[in-house]
């Protein structure tokens, strides 16, 4: 799957979608760094899209970016009140949470 939407990305087609498929696909592979360049990519080009804020946070916290995950998260959490995506906007301020959590547990 990844290499199908790879070769589209590289035949010139680019757009949200692919981009979150593609980071989609490499997050699944354990492919951390290819995954949150891709999903950044998406919320580039559609930055109300909750579901790509969402595994972008979760790839830059398995990178080891506390930081810029937390900051995906509070876009995301932006972009999913807009839209009313009740659903990750839930999933977004449990993640948020815990970074919070964990922060407050080492100061």
């Amino acid at each position: 799957m990844r290499h199908r939407l790879q070769a589209l990305l590289d035949a010139g087609r680019d757009d949200a979608l692919l981009r979150f498929g593609l980071g989609n696909a490499c997050l699944q592979a354990g492919d951390m760094e290819a995954a949150a360049m891709h999903l950044a990519a998406a919320t580039r080009h559609d930055s109300d899209y909750s579901a790509a804020w969402s595994l972008l946070g979760k790839a830059l916290l398995a990178c080891g970016h506390e930081a810029e995950a937390e900051a995906a998260w509070r876009a995301g959490l932006a972009a999913a009140t807009r839209r009313g995506d009740v659903q990750s906007s839930k999933a977004m301020t449990v993640f948020l949470r815990r970074i919070v959590r964990e922060r407050q547990a080492t100061s």
